[in-house]
């Protein structure tokens, strides 16, 4: 019994750790993918570095991205931060 409460403290810090920092990344990352995965042609989207763009083409892995009349980059999905609709 007194070894089930010297452990509490350490037991109470690893659920708290768990709510405050490891199911929110979660979430933002299961969030992350759901939003890559649902890129269409001619959605406006900006990638993880900055560059912004229009999708002219999607496949499985990667997204090719219009940046200026002509000029197009192909990006892995992962590549894209954010849609803008």
């Amino acid at each position: 019994m007194e070894t089930l409460i010297s452990l509490l403290p350490i037991i109470i810090m690893f659920v708290a750790m768990w709510f405050i920092l490891i199911r929110p990344a979660q979430k933002r990352q299961k969030q992350t993918l759901e939003m890559q995965n649902s890129i269409q042609r001619g959605d406006r989207v900006v990638t993880v570095g900055g560059l912004h763009g229009t999708v002219e083409a999607v496949d499985d892995t990667t997204v090719i991205v219009n940046i200026a009349e002509g000029t197009n980059v192909r990006f892995e999905k992962a590549a894209i931060g954010r849609v803008d609709k």
